[in-house]
């Protein structure tokens, strides 16, 4: 089950780069975890899956344009699920990096649970 559509409008540009750096995450994921990764999805909400209150688009890293692109592995169904965050959550999640490098913020706990419920949302409507 995979997802290409991706209907942010701030993002829209980035999709042939965004399709391909979550195709090299999943096969960096097979090789890791093997056969618990099945599938990947790619999250579509408008809204960034952290604070569920922003838009998700461009944001400035060391001055230059950019989107945040990550990936949770939602073990339970094995699927690599990619999303962008909007501006705020990103740069929240990279200081918190700088402070405490391999450590989860809340946030974390946060974009894993909301990206679960679109997920099971997600593979409910595939059901109607």
């Amino acid at each position: 089950m995979r997802s290409r559509r991706h209907t942010h409008n701030s993002a829209d540009n980035s999709k042939p780069e965004a399709d391909r750096i979550l195709s090299i995450m999943f096969t960096q994921a097979k090789a890791q975890f093997g056969d618990a990764v099945k599938s990947f999805w790619f999250y579509e909400g408008e809204l960034c899956p952290g604070c569920l209150a922003r838009p998700i688009g461009v944001i400035k890293i060391k001055g230059e344009n950019a989107v945040a692109i990550n990936g949770f592995m939602y073990r339970p169904r094995g699927v690599l699920i990619g999303y962008f965050l909007c501006d705020t959550c990103a740069n929240y999640i990279f200081k918190e990096a700088a402070k405490n490098p391999y450590k989860q913020t809340p946030l974390h706990a946060d974009i894993e649970r909301n990206l679960a419920e679109a997920y099971h949302k997600y593979m409910a409507s595939l059901d109607a």
